[in-house]
């Protein structure tokens, strides 16, 4: 099968590897129908993250089932399947507790980008559609795997309430999702923080309701002029960088929320400004199954359209140009084609 593998910083190739196998009772094959570059990709590519050997890369995908390993009772060959980028076995205490991305028996999936891809603990990470949908339907479903539902883990674990006024800091697929999922969850009032156009014309689309072009602690100062020198009642943190995180920690009111899952990167929080300043904050990589059966549904019924954050489509045998694109922010989020 064909595969993305990354080699160094700036050098993603496709290759031939091997075909997956069934390795334990557990597992699912899936052939991907779509599968795309995360913005949490960049940091190896970039060279923020190390990438020690040459490994394969995505952790993004709506396929259908090829195989099942002996003990998988909730999908079956044929079937078109949603997942999530961590893997559970919707079982053990943490999963029950709805917290499927800190499952016991939790693996990371690292292999997407690719033709086949072999899914452990199928029965608890899968999602099967009641019938296959268009093709139509495939971008959403595809961002519900990872940035729909990150965005949505945002804006509840900042806890957007009906009319309540919600933050979004970063632009990107996530902060987008986040918009939709503040919507959703009520906020009356969304601010999204963006410099770039096209994406400031989307969030509006999803549902913000003012920008802010301002960053760092000019665009808190904006933040406070439009909430009479107060704070948001919820700020979403979609990007992983030390100035975001001040930036909405800075943002919220007494008694407001940060939920924070950008994958943080040299980022420190001043425990005593946090415990003096009355503001939550919760976060983490976000439980997507949990999420997964309501958000399917939001996005079969036309109620939601995350999959618009996909604004350039290419062959997966251009997955190199996909990563470039991002990486000079001409895309939001690349979708690859098998």
């Amino acid at each position: 099968m064909r595969g993305a593998v990354i080699h160094a910083p700036g050098d993603v190739r496709i290759e031939t590897l091997d075909d997956p196998e069934i390795l334990q009772p557990t597992d699912a094959i899936i052939r991907t129908a779509v599968t795309c570059v995360c913005g949490s990709d960049l940091w190896p590519y970039r060279g923020v993250e190390p990438i020690g050997d040459p490994h394969p890369m995505g952790h993004e995908y709506v396929g259908v089932v090829e195989e099942v390993g002996d003990e998988v009772t909730s999908v079956r060959p044929g079937q078109l399947v949603v997942g999530s980028f961590a893997t559970s076995d919707n079982t053990c205490a943490n999963c029950r507790n709805g917290w499927q991305s800190n499952c016991l028996h939790r693996e990371f999936m690292s292999t997407c980008q690719a033709d086949l891809v072999r899914i452990p603990h199928a029965d608890g990470t899968l999602v099967a559609t009641e019938e296959t949908p268009g093709d139509e339907f495939l971008p959403g479903l595809l961002a519900v795997s990872d940035v729909m539902g990150t965005g949505w883990y945002a804006a509840l674990a900042a806890e957007v309430r009906p009319g309540s006024t919600a933050v979004v800091v970063g632009d990107g697929a996530v902060g987008l999702c986040g918009v939709i999922a503040a919507k959703e969850q009520g906020a009356e009032r969304i601010i999204a923080m963006s410099r770039h156009e096209p994406r400031q014309k989307l969030a509006l689309e999803f549902g913000a309701t003012d920008i802010v072009t301002e960053r760092g602690e000019e665009g808190v100062a904006r933040i406070k002029d439009l909430t009479d020198g107060i704070g948001a009642d919820s700020v979403l943190e979609c990007v992983g960088t030390a100035e975001s995180m001040r930036q909405a920690l800075h943002s919220a009111r007494p008694g407001g929320n940060v939920g924070f899952v950008g994958v943080p990167h040299d980022v420190t929080i001043d425990a005593q400004e946090l415990f003096f300043s009355h503001v939550g904050l919760r976060g983490g990589p976000a439980p997507v199954r949990r999420y997964l059966p309501e958000l399917i549904d939001l996005v079969l019924s036309g109620r939601i359209d995350p999959g618009k954050v996909f604004d350039l489509t290419l062959p997966l045998d251009e997955v190199a140009e996909g990563y470039k694109a991002m990486d000079e922010r001409r895309a939001i989020k690349t979708l690859l084609k098998p």
